[in-house]
């Protein structure tokens, strides 16, 4: 028993042993369980376009389609924070079914709203449905990776969130051609047919490993642990690791094991976090909601949603021009996710993150320079001034999708300590939708108040302000076990 506490306590070194036979499994897993992110992406960002012909059919004001487009995420708040406790409660597996049968719910409804009031309920359910994918896919994904991929994994739902994107900007432009009645219609309905072939896969998974161990099914737990390590060595550590963390008594050997009420619910959870927290417990709670709240302050979700209008002002004036540039940025922005994805778990977190921060200061700049001359020149048509802001937008979204797009992620998923996951991923998801709200819900009126060019250099200044604070409070987690991270911020 001395040998397996000894065991126990050495993850701070990072695991050698590699089998990637095994880790085809987890590969497969995380893959389907963040098939959910590419729903919540399309929700997102079939808006871009579908508000063109939307507003031209129902007759929408600016300010009904600027709360149309955004509100999803502010609703979304009520998916993520039930998230922590359905999570919980129901398993992560069952919880992504649910999200995906919420998602079907909720393109039917948009695709048969009649009045703006229906529209608002239809866009509300699929808020609900965000929320639950947002939380739900990286917790699911960090908790049944071994360590050696987790950054790999733990980014697939920002890949396939992006991917979401990029179909929906491909679906504004194949539907584009039919009447104004129809298109939007038809771009909201089709997104109503991958969420039951989803919830049927999704079946085919195991239950995350570290909640079989909160439920006391450690027989189950350990059958997972096995399918997912590098190793035999390495599933046994991770169960006494996660046994630890639950407070299970490490030389218990059964499979089954009833947990006190009190442990299996999490009652307490959120007075740990907050009025009873740890100063660890304290600065990784901080950390969550700062990242996630600069992730979204910076404007992405402003250039996702309203490129059409951005590369309007650039000098492209047919809808088939707007759209197919639009298609481009989301092109750039899955291509260079994948970046992030292969490479965080080689050559970290706290690089890519820095370098992605780095570069959005640098091409919300030019993109705010570029807007400014294009108002000083007066010039109809495409400009130079013109091409110059179409490929800084571009960059701007490439260096997101680098580190701060998919990373923000991964990292909050890695420094929640196990007893405190689900409801601490659900507080920060609730930090970056109501951000996301607010970006998408002011841009409009922000552009209308202090010009496009402005509204560019006020998310640069908050870019500036995120690189500030991942260089000074962000370690590095590449390689570390989940349930040793926290020691980090004890240091």
């Amino acid at each position: 028993m001395e040998e397996k506490l000894e065991i126990g306590r050495e993850p701070l070194l990072p695991s050698k042993k590699e089998n990637h036979g095994k880790n085809k499994y987890a590969l497969g897993c995380g893959i389907l369980a963040s098939m959910t992110s590419i729903l919540m992406g399309y929700h997102v960002g079939v808006m871009s376009g579908a508000q063109i012909y939307m507003q031209q059919d129902m007759n929408l004001s600016n300010t009904q389609i600027e709360i149309l487009s955004g509100i999803i995420n502010l609703y979304s708040l009520f998916g993520s924070l039930a998230a922590g406790y359905t999570s919980d409660w129901i398993g992560r597996r069952a919880t992504i079914i649910l999200a995906a049968a919420i998602f079907f719910v909720g393109s039917l409804l948009m695709s048969l709203a009649s009045n703006y009031s229906f529209l608002m309920f239809g866009r509300f359910v699929s808020g609900v449905a965000t929320g639950y994918a947002l939380m739900i896919a990286p917790v699911y994904t960090a908790e049944l990776a071994p360590a050696s991929m987790r950054g790999l994994l733990s980014s697939l739902p920002e890949v396939f969130i992006n991917s979401g994107v990029l179909l929906s900007y491909i679906s504004n432009l194949a539907f584009s051609g039919l009447s104004n009645s129809i298109s939007w219609r038809l771009m909201f309905g089709v997104a109503a047919i991958p969420p039951a072939f989803l919830a049927f896969g999704v079946l085919a998974m195991p239950e995350s490993p570290r909640w079989l161990v909160m439920k006391g099914r450690l027989g189950e737990a350990s059958q997972v642990l096995v399918k997912t390590s590098d190793s035999p060595e390495e599933a046994e550590v991770r169960l006494m690791e996660i046994k630890e963390a639950v407070g299970i008594p490490l030389d218990y050997t059964g499979d089954i094991l009833t947990i006190p009420k009190s442990k299996k619910n999490g009652e307490n959870v959120w007075q740990e976090m907050f009025t009873r927290a740890t100063p660890s417990v304290k600065q990784i709670i901080a950390t969550v909601l700062i990242l996630q709240f600069f992730q979204q302050a910076s404007g992405i979700d402003s250039v996702v949603l309203y490129s059409p209008r951005i590369f309007q002002k650039a000098g492209l004036k047919s809808d088939t021009q707007l759209l197919g540039a639009t298609i481009a940025v989301g092109v750039a922005k899955v291509g260079f996710i994948l970046v992030a994805t292969f490479t965080s778990d080689r050559v970290g977190r706290r690089l890519l993150l820095l370098l992605s921060s780095g570069g959005m200061v640098v091409s919300l700049l030019i993109l705010g320079l570029g807007l400014e001359i294009i108002d000083w020149q007066h010039e109809e048509g495409f400009t130079w001034a013109g091409v110059v802001s179409i490929i800084a937008s571009v960059a701007f979204v490439i260096f997101f999708s680098v580190g701060l797009g998919p990373l923000a992620w991964v990292y909050s998923s890695e420094i929640l300590p196990l007893r405190l996951r689900g409801q601490g991923a659900s507080l920060g998801t609730a930090m970056n939708r109501t951000m996301s709200g607010v970006v998408t819900m002011t841009f409009i009126s922000l552009y209308e108040a202090i010009t496009v060019a402005g509204s560019f250099f006020l998310y640069a200044s908050i870019a500036t302000l995120s690189w500030v604070f991942i260089y000074f409070c962000l370690p590095e987690t590449k390689g570390r076990s989940l349930e040793d991270i926290e020691i980090l911020f004890e240091r």
